[in-house]
């Protein structure tokens, strides 16, 4: 009888006895056609049993991604620029089982190998599992050119959660702004030479504390006028809200807030123009979340970080929306009693978002979905605001937040107000342009703002002073 190989040995293991847990890491990869479409899909094959003959199984779930990187291709140069990013799982399947699996995913989303380390649609590879060492003529584990390939190192070390210097080639961070449209460019946090994208704020509410009444969600001529004023400005992204949350503000039902936005989403939807734009829902309502992509909406704007409705993150996970994170503690009623951080502003609100963007991840939310802003005005003394402003760039680098990008909303609030003496919101465009100036040189990647015209015109020449 031929001796038992260290290899046949270790998959004898995998399969005697009850079937264990293992952790894995898992490289994901494309450079063909709607990229981050075939990762998303590749994900979702994953967790439903895909790529399995007969009936579905449930034996691998992910844990959590890496944000998105886009790089060059190594190896075959002349071809497109690659996405790459990290999952990690927990599966029950051995080494050569998961390799089974993830190559019938490979087949089953049509990839077509034509040259090794050429173009492909779909790229799924056993980057670690467990601590083991598995090698075989099929499966090399720890892979075997990984040490050599930022592009895997960076989303590995996203997903592991460790930290990692940015090394000399060019790569950044993708974060997908649209759901339903594919014109509109992503965001990328790494790339100098971004431009920023300019959130425009359309409030269908009576009482918001700038432009309450102002856009009636029953006047659908007057919604779509205003919607194409703003994408002909320069808006990417029309942020529609039918929630007030200024402090003290009544809080409406959902059926409400729904009868609010969703006019108003399928208003700006039906636009020609609104192709090329995302479209935004500002609520911490899950159902009314749901309810606004079903008709047309992109990404969620939630003020709570999700942690005002239990269901909502869950549901951001089954909808496969991008959703801005902000930082706030409480709610709108109770923030403003809570605005003390004795440990510095900067650094408490870096820990509580990386909070928000763990209980993300653990309700399925992909990594590359979120953006993260850092609540202007919400729980925040005029100083503090000031001092988030100055130090923008400590947040984006803060360990573990430092590949995603940022959204800031300045406008019209009362601390440029009081610092500028003017006591009407609408009047304080002067205010609000130095304030978005100075988001834009701490590296914000978003600016909401309600003056669409005017600011547009600020982000041009500060992307021209600082994007370089």
């Amino acid at each position: 009888m031929a001796p038992v190989t260290f290899t046949q040995s270790l998959v004898r293991r995998f399969h005697d006895g009850p079937r264990e847990k293992h952790r894995a890491f898992i490289a994901l990869g494309s450079n063909l056609g709607d990229r981050i479409r075939w990762i998303e899909e590749a994900c979702k094959a994953m967790e439903s049993g895909g790529g399995l003959k007969g009936e579905i199984g449930h034996d691998i779930r992910i844990l959590r991604t890496s944000s998105l990187w886009q790089t060059s291709a190594m190896y075959v140069l002349d071809q497109a620029d690659f996405l790459n990013g990290v999952c990690e799982i927990e599966t029950l399947l051995s080494p050569i089982e998961l390799l089974d699996r993830l190559q019938a995913i490979e087949n089953q989303l049509g990839r077509v190998k034509l040259i090794d380390k050429g173009p492909r649609n779909i790229d799924l590879d056993i980057l670690l599992y467990d601590q083991t060492i598995f090698l075989n003529e099929r499966l090399q584990i720890p892979h075997k050119l990984m040490l050599e390939r930022e592009f895997v190192l960076r989303p590995l070390s996203d997903a592991a959660l460790n930290r990692l210097p940015l090394g000399g080639a060019p790569m950044t961070s993708y974060t997908p702004l649209s759901l339903h449209s594919r014109q509109l460019p992503p965001i990328t946090p790494h790339h100098t030479h971004r431009k920023t994208h300019i959130m425009s704020i359309l409030n269908v509410t009576p009482d918001s504390f700038s432009d309450g009444g102002l856009h009636s969600p029953h006047d659908a001529t007057h919604l779509s006028e205003t919607a194409a004023a703003h994408i002909a400005s320069g808006a990417t992204l029309l942020d529609v809200g039918g929630q007030s949350t200024r402090p003290g503000a009544p809080q409406v039902s959902s059926k409400e807030e729904l009868a609010r936005v969703l006019p108003a989403i399928r208003a700006i939807r039906a636009l020609p123009a609104a192709a090329a734009i995302a479209i935004s829902v500002d609520t911490y309502r899950a159902g009314v979340a749901a309810a606004a992509v079903a008709a047309g909406a992109d990404m969620v704007n939630d003020v709570s970080a999700g942690a005002m409705d239990p269901a909502m993150l869950a549901t951001v996970a089954r909808l496969g929306c991008t959703v801005c994170l902000m930082h706030m503690r409480g709610t709108p009623a109770t923030m403003n009693d809570r605005a003390s951080y004795p440990r510095g502003v900067v650094a408490t609100v870096a820990e509580e978002l990386l909070e928000r963007v763990r209980a993300a991840e653990a309700a399925g939310i992909r990594r590359w979905r979120i953006v993260l802003d850092p609540g202007i005005g919400f729980a925040k003394t005029q100083e503090h605001n000031l001092e988030l402003l100055r130090n923008l760039g400590q947040l984006r680098a803060y360990p573990g937040l430092e590949a995603f990008p940022w959204l800031v909303g300045t406008s019209r609030k009362a601390f440029v107000g009081r610092i500028t003496g003017v006591k009407e919101a609408r009047e304080r465009t002067w205010g609000t342009a130095a304030a978005v100036s100075a988001a834009v040189a701490g590296g914000a990647d978003v600016v909401r703002v309600h003056d669409v015209d005017e600011m547009g015109k600020v982000v041009a020449m500060a992307d021209a002073v600082w994007r370089v």
